[in-house]
């Protein structure tokens, strides 16, 4: 059972004798040579998480195409250092089953009734793709994958205080993202930057599990009293969505996150904080959560609205999309139409419920069965045990040599439920803002598969 186990998430994969029998790995190392006679490239790994910095820095900030031309350089840049580097390591197991996935949707483009919107979406998806290769280079070095988290937990404070400036001073909501009929149709929905709360919600959940971990791996008093403030700010600000994903997600991901810590410390608690230390939190969580919606009007209505079925406008909106997506999948189930939200745009009108145009599925696991059929929802989720287990796997090692740098890891592995939840009843996910922020926390897991006896410091929890 065991053995089987490992086989299906590629625990024990030989990546070594993969590398001597790929001829395209052959590739990789060829321009070494004129590397090592480069004066620039010899922060070629710096000047990566410095390219990966700006895309976190820019893109609440930007246009959707500007982002797109920085995914291109950054894809670029990894082209480079992947064929002048000299020791051939960072693939892993993550790796193969992300380029699976593009082979998949490549096949899916071929076979797509809109071949030139797929091919758009294609392209699109491989920009991501590589971004996520770049990333998961470069993290490899922790200070480099510090520095980059760094960045991105400023910026999110950036956006959670104007976020919050919103809420006091009011905001025009730009689109009916409440009922009309709801006693919250008059609320204030904050969106800061993004333009969307529901985006804005998708965004803040990994930037509260990252500032979170902040709050033990960062050192001195300074720097942990910063962490605790963007803890709050932003998970404030991420409630004041009022996004009932984003709650869901920023639930979830504060489960996960409490049961890691939980493992974590486990080891150094006495026995009866060992036993009861999780439940009183959880309980804690649970009783605190109950008390907001009993006693706070606005949580109390947002959270009924989820079990009102079609009474509720966004309910009805989702259940019309969701039966035409049915029907898209049923048409084409084993390769899907292609990816892409052009190709679904193309194809989504022949089987639309009058007055219910949508841009996308609204869930995420039906986004993939629409645009790669089958196949293609195999291997994500195939892709996403492989992820978790590897996550498992290096926090597991991480412990016994007390490295600070597993709360990072921890944050990555809570912000991927988190981000999975939100995205079971919406495609936010797939909005540049948020999808870059996915990669990052896969890239985040798959730098931690190196050998880390060469990085992992000793580390006093008390």
């Amino acid at each position: 059972m065991n053995s089987a186990w490992q086989t299906l998430t590629l625990s024990n994969l030989p990546l070594y004798q993969w590398r001597s029998a790929s001829y395209l790995y052959q590739l990789v190392g060829c321009l070494a040579a004129w590397r090592r006679g480069s004066w620039l490239m010899q922060w070629g790994e710096a000047l990566g998480a410095l390219l990966v910095s700006l895309v976190f820095a820019l893109a609440p900030f930007v246009s959707n195409d500007l982002i797109g031309v920085l995914l291109l350089a950054c894809g670029g840049f990894w082209l480079l250092l992947t064929l002048s580097d000299e020791g051939g390591a960072g693939v892993t197991p993550i790796h193969l089953l992300v380029l699976l996935y593009w082979g998949i949707a490549a096949v899916a483009t071929a076979m797509s009734p809109v071949k030139m919107a797929a091919l758009v979406g294609l392209v699109k998806l491989t920009l991501y793709l590589l971004f996520f290769g770049l990333m998961a280079r470069v993290f490899r070095s922790p200070r480099l994958r510090s520095a980059t988290i760094t960045v991105y937990l400023l910026v999110a404070l950036i956006v959670s205080v104007y976020g919050l400036r919103q809420w006091i001073f009011g905001a025009e909501q730009l689109a009916t993202w409440v009922d009309a009929e709801s006693t919250l149709a008059k609320t204030t929905r904050v969106y800061s930057f993004l333009g969307n709360p529901n985006l804005l919600a998708a965004y803040l959940v990994p930037a509260i599990a990252l500032s979170l971990a902040a709050i033990f791996a960062w050192r001195g008093w300074i720097c942990k009293a910063l962490a605790v403030v963007m803890f709050g700010v932003n998970s404030l600000c991420l409630i004041l969505t009022f996004s009932r994903g984003g709650w869901i997600g920023f639930v979830v991901m504060f489960f996960t996150f409490l049961l890691l810590l939980f493992y974590w410390f486990s080891v150094y608690l006495p026995t009866f904080w060992r036993t009861w230390s999780l439940p009183i939190l959880l309980g804690g969580m649970a009783g605190f959560v109950v008390l907001a919606v009993l006693f706070v009007e606005p949580v109390r209505d947002r959270v009924l609205s989820m079990f009102v079925g079609r009474e509720d406008s966004s309910n009805n909106f989702r259940l019309n999309v969701w039966a035409a997506v049915r029907e898209m999948i049923a048409d084409r189930p084993i390769l899907g139409i292609g990816p892409g939200n052009n190709a679904f745009n193309k194809i989504y009108p022949l089987y639309m419920r009058p007055r219910y145009t949508a841009l996308s599925a609204y869930s995420v696991i039906l986004e993939v069965l629409v645009e790669t059929g089958f196949v293609g929802l195999i291997c994500f989720l195939w892709l996403l045990l492989v992820t978790f287990n590897q996550g498992w796997q290096q926090l597991r090692r991480l412990r016994e040599f007390g490295s600070q740098q597993a709360f990072w890891l921890m944050a990555a592995i809570a912000s991927l439920f988190g981000m999975l939840a939100h995205g079971a009843f919406d495609t936010v996910l797939y909005r540049p803002e948020v999808n870059t922020l996915w990669w990052f926390m896969i890239a985040l897991i798959a730098s931690y598969y190196l050998k880390m006896s060469d990085e992992c410091p000793r580390y006093n929890v008390v």
